[in-house]
């Protein structure tokens, strides 16, 4: 078998424990092979490679299909704690909330909000927090300019030496960005996140961000100083980060390409983590639904959000207090001190991997239920109505599981850890899917289709299709 592949893709994930990878055909999008290592981060010392594990991923894919070794490479990463963003925004209540799920559907870990104007004090806590970037986002188009413009005047007096994205109103872009160049702060300017009241409007401010962390952060990471057996640096084959690129591997599931590669509907997946659990949504939303209640901020079909505080191992034990599961508190305390806990390797596997299903469905559940909000009947001047709050998911047609609790799990981890987030009824009000198609993305191909869908589209639609239910998307041949 000949090891040239032009039409052949190597998708890969430099993930924060595992670097994961996939060998795509371009032709027909069929997964031709799949390898995982754990993701080689250098030490103190200056050892160690984040190309080492990749190298070991397509030792293993060459195995599998000699062809690997010569295709083209796309990667994502997670890796060296992600993207970490910072927001300042005008007040809490609209810009500062409307940056924060910005910065969310960009793929970043949101690791600070400040609003009201920059101060000696806020500084302070910026610099404590480490951003990658900073988000400054503030006023309606046409509003108010006064923190906003005083927030980059600060920032430039400092001056604030890392990347900034300015999305806020869009009369003050000009003097903005005079003051950062000015000070030799490298930043990127895109339209106003939250145009007028009630609008939010992602897109460009997603793109931008996208734009700083290829330009500015992966090679800022240090995690690579070499090249592949190709030439290749680290920082030439990431694509974006992670959670970013997953997302716009959602996106094709739900909505498809065309009318000849249609997609699956209302799609939500849930990724439970060592560390945390991410909820992605596309949803067409109602306008008509007159019982949902107007947001300032308001929500969007594409949605994003990261409970920090939910998760399989490092967040195990907050996990189970937010659950009220104090039964699991020793098996969430062993997670916590031992990440790296396999079951398997337990001197008790089954109690371990019993501790493992209930800690996951505990984190599914509660990260769903943060994601789509509630329904409740208040009286208003009009009499009884249903207000809402949060993004309704009742109506979803897919619900896709991912994280390593489940792809191992088999059909037992999915009914224990998925179907008690679904139903017909939940006491509260909990706006959680009624009865969605329940699948498991086992090799991982959101992310494989999101690197491919910019350059090879109908392989990215073919791959990622494999996730919904029989018949949807069928491709012209």
């Amino acid at each position: 078998m000949s090891t040239d592949c032009t039409d052949c893709a190597v998708c890969v994930d430099f993930g924060s424990t595992f670097t994961k990878a996939a060998l795509v055909d371009l032709a027909t999008g069929t997964l031709l092979a799949t390898a995982a290592h754990p993701t080689t981060l250098p030490d103190g010392d200056g050892h160690g490679d984040v190309l080492d594990g990749y190298d070991a991923c397509v030792a293993a894919l060459v195995e599998q299909d000699p062809r690997a070794a010569g295709a083209e490479v796309l990667a994502c990463s997670s890796a060296g704690g992600g993207l970490r963003i910072a927001v300042v925004g005008n007040e809490e209540l609209v810009t500062a909330e409307a940056g924060r799920r910005v910065a969310l559907s960009s793929g970043g870990k949101v690791v600070l909000v400040l609003h009201g104007g920059l101060d000696a004090d806020k500084l302070t806590a910026l610099q404590q927090a480490e951003p990658d970037v900073v988000l400054l986002v503030g006023g309606t188009d046409g509003g108010n300019a006064e923190v906003l413009e005083g927030d980059a005047d600060f920032l430039s007096r400092v001056p604030w030496p890392g990347p900034v994205v300015v999305a806020g109103n869009v009369e003050s872009r000009a003097l903005v960005a005079d003051l950062l160049k000015a000070a030799g702060t490298p930043h990127v300017l895109a339209d106003n996140v939250v145009p007028r009241i009630g609008v939010l409007a992602p897109d460009s401010a997603r793109r931008a961000i996208r734009e700083i962390f290829l330009s500015h952060v992966i090679g800022g990471k240090h995690l690579s100083s070499r090249t592949d057996a190709r030439g290749r640096t680290f920082t030439e084959m990431v694509r974006g980060a992670t959670p970013d690129v997953v997302l716009t591997g959602v996106e094709l599931l739900a909505r498809g390409l065309d009318d000849a590669h249609r997609g699956a509907g209302d799609v939500v997946v849930v990724d439970v983590g060592g560390a945390t659990t991410d909820v992605h949504s596309v949803v067409e939303l109602d306008p008509e639904d007159s019982g949902l209640a107007r947001e300032v901020v308001a929500t969007t079909p594409v949605t994003r959000t990261v409970e920090g505080d939910l998760g399989m191992r490092w967040s195990a034990i907050s996990t189970i207090e937010a659950a009220g599961r104090h039964d699991l508190h020793d098996a969430a305390v062993r997670r916590r001190s031992t990440p790296d806990l396999l079951p398997d390797d337990s001197t008790d596997p089954d109690a371990e991997r019993e501790a493992d299903l209930a800690i996951a469905a505990a984190a599914v559940r509660l990260a769903l239920e943060r994601h789509a909000g509630r329904s409740k009947v208040v009286v208003s001047p009009d009499g009884r109505v249903v207000e809402r709050s949060g993004k309704d998911l009742r109506e979803v047609d897919l619900l896709v599981g991912s994280g390593g609790v489940l792809r191992h799990g088999g059909p037992e981890a999915v009914r224990r850890v998925l179907a008690p987030a679904t139903g017909d009824a939940f006491e509260g009000g909990w706006q959680l899917p009624r009865d969605p198609v329940v699948v498991v993305d086992h090799d991982y191909v959101l992310a494989a289709a999101g690197l491919l869908a910019e350059d090879h589209p109908v392989a990215a639609h073919r791959l990622v299709r494999r996730l919904g239910p029989a018949g949807i998307g069928s491709v012209a041949t």
